[in-house]
C-alpha cells in the first residue's frame, strides 16, 4: 500500500496561523456580547442585550465580507504572505482597542480593526495552502486537517478565555487576544522559509497564460446549463441565509437567557460556576469528535446501491437538525417550570446545533467550486459570502424581536422555519440535482 505523502512544512505554518487567530477570534466573538452587557461596575459597559447581539453581529458579518476586498488585494495587487501578518497586526491592534474600551463607539473600532485584519488574513492563508500542494487531490485531505487546526484553536480559546475573563476581568482578556495575534505575527513571519514561492507575487500574476486565450470565450453568452446552476446558486444561498441566521441567533440566548445574570440554567458544578464561553467550546469539540464519525456515515452511505445522500439532502438534513435542536431549547424552557433548567439541555442543544452545522456546511465554497461557470466562480463566490454577510447581519435584529415574546413561542416558531425549509429544500432534490448535473450523468452527491 502506497504510504500518504508527507504534508510541507509550510502547511503547518498556515494551519497553526489558523489556530492561534481563531483562538482570538472566538474568544472576542464571546467576549463582546458578554462585555456590553455587564454592568459598569463589573468592569463593562452596561448596555441591553439586544445591542450586545447587535454589536457582536457585526464582527460575524463584517469579518466575512472583508475577505471579498483583501481577495481582491492579493489577486491583483501584493503577494498574500505579506498581507497575511500585516492582517495579523491589524487583528491584535484592534484586540487592543477592546482592552482600553470603555463605550461602544470603541468597541465598534475594534470590529473594525479586526475585520480589515480577517481580510487580510483569512483568504490568502487559504490561498497559500492550495499553493502548496502540486497534487489536487490532496486538498480535501489538507483543508480537513486545517479545519481540525480552527477548531482546537476555537476551543483551546473559549476555554480559557472564559475562565480568564471570570478572575481577571473582560479588559485582560481582550489584552490576551491582542497578544495571541502579535505572536501569531512573528509565528507566520518567521516561518515564511517553508512557504516556498507560494504568496510571494500576486496571484494573477501567477495564472496560466491560457487565461489570455479564453478571454474571447467570456465574452460567449451562457449556455442553458450554466443558467440552471446560476439559478441554483442563488435558491440555495437563500436557503444558507436561513441557516445562518437562526445558527449564530443561538448563541445569544445562551449567553443571556440561559447564562447572564437572571439566568434560567444551573450552571455550577459544586462550587464552580461553567463560563458560558464554554458553550462555543462545546460546539469546537462537537466538530472534532463528529468530523470522523460524519465521514464513515456518508462512506458507508455512499457504499448502498442508491450510494451517498445528495448535497442537497444533506444540506436539507443540516436544516431539520437545526429546528430540531431548537426544539430542544423550548422542550427545556416549558419542562423547567419555575426552577433552574439542567445544563444538560444546554448540552444537548449545542451537540445538536453542531450536528446540523456539521452536516449542512459541505453545501458552501465547494458546491460553488464545481458548479458556479468559470467566468463567474468570482462573482458567485460572492453572491455566497453576501449572503453570509446578510446572516451575520441580521441575527442581532432577530434576537432583539424574539424578546418581544414569550421564550418557547418565539423558539419553537423558529424551530418551525427551520426544519420547514429543510422539508421544502429536500423535496427540491430532484430538481436542484437537474439544473446541476449534466445530461446522463449521476445525481450530484456531496
Amino acid at each position: 500500500m502506497e504510504k500518504t505523502a508527507r504534508k510541507p512544512l509550510g502547511f503547518y505554518v498556515c494551519s497553526l496561523a489558523f489556530t492561534l487567530e481563531r483562538f482570538a477570534f472566538y474568544s472576542a466573538k464571546w467576549l463582546i456580547a458578554v462585555f456590553v452587557v455587564a454592568k459598569v461596575t463589573q468592569g463593562g459597559l452596561g448596555l441591553t442585550t439586544a445591542d450586545a447581539a447587535k454589536i457582536s453581529a457585526n464582527l460575524v458579518a463584517f469579518t466575512y465580507l472583508a475577505p471579498l476586498i483583501g481577495s481582491t488585494i492579493s489577486d491583483r495587487f501584493i503577494g498574500a504572505r505579506y498581507l497575511v501578518p500585516v492582517g495579523m497586526i491589524f487583528m491584535g491592534a484592534g484586540y487592543l482597542v477592546g482592552w482600553q474600551a470603555t463605550s461602544a463607539t470603541m468597541v465598534n473600532l475594534m470590529i473594525v480593526l479586526v475585520s480589515i485584519g480577517t481580510g487580510l488574513f483569512k483568504p490568502q492563508t487559504n490561498a497559500i495552502t492550495g499553493r502548496l500542494f502540486n497534487n489536487p487531490e490532496e486538498l480535501d485531505s489538507a483543508f480537513s486537517i486545517q479545519y481540525s487546526f480552527v477548531n482546537v484553536g476555537s476551543f483551546i480559546g473559549t476555554t480559557i478565555i472564559g475562565i480568564i475573563a471570570a478572575t481577571n476581568g473582560y479588559s485582560f482578556a481582550f489584552l490576551i487576544c491582542g497578544i495571541m495575534m502579535f505572536i501569531d505575527a512573528i509565528w507566520f513571519i518567521f516561518g515564511w522559509r517553508f512557504l516556498g514561492d507560494a504568496g510571494k507575487k500576486p496571484f494573477k500574476v501567477d495564472e496560466r497564460k491560457e487565461v489570455k486565450e479564453d478571454k474571447k470565450e467570456e465574452k460567449k453568452p451562457l449556455t442553458s446549463m450554466e443558467k440552471k446552476r446560476v439559478a441554483a446558486i442563488v435558491l440555495v444561498s437563500f436557503f444558507s441565509v436561513v441557516f445562518w441566521v437562526f445558527w449564530y441567533l443561538a448563541y445569544m440566548p445562551v449567553y443571556f437567557y440561559w447564562g447572564g445574570d437572571n439566568a434560567a440554567a444551573n450552571w455550577m458544578i459544586g462550587s464552580f460556576k461553567i463560563p458560558t464561553s464554554w458553550f462555543d467550546s462545546l460546539n469546537a469539540l462537537a466538530c472534532i469528535l463528529l468530523g470522523p464519525v460524519l465521514a464513515k456515515v456518508w462512506a458507508r452511505l455512499a457504499k448502498r446501491p442508491k450510494g451517498d445522500l445528495s448535497m442537497f439532502k444533506k444540506t436539507a438534513l443540516g436544516m431539520i437538525l437545526l429546528g430540531l435542536s431548537y426544539v430542544i431549547f423550548a422542550v427545556a424552557d416549558i419542562t423547567r417550570g419555575g426552577n433552574l433548567a439542567s445544563i444538560a439541555w444546554i448540552v444537548a442543544f449545542g451537540v445538536v446545533l453542531s450536528l446540523g452545522e456539521m452536516v449542512f456546511s459541505p453545501l458552501g465554497n465547494s458546491f460553488i467550486a464545481k458548479f458556479s461557470p468559470a467566468r463567474l466562480l468570482t462573482v458567485m463566490m460572492s453572491v455566497w459570502v453576501f449572503a453570509v454577510f446578510i446572516a451575520g447581519k441580521s441575527y442581532g435584529y432577530v434576537y432583539e424581536f424574539t424578546l418581544k415574546f414569550k421564550f418557547a413561542n418565539a423558539y419553537l416558531t423558529i424551530a418551525a422555519i427551520a426544519i420547514v425549509c429543510g422539508l421544502i429544500l429536500w423535496a427540491l432534490d430532484k430538481k436542484l440535482n437537474s439544473l446541476v448535473k449534466e445530461e446522463g450523468k449521476e445525481e450530484v452527491a456531496a
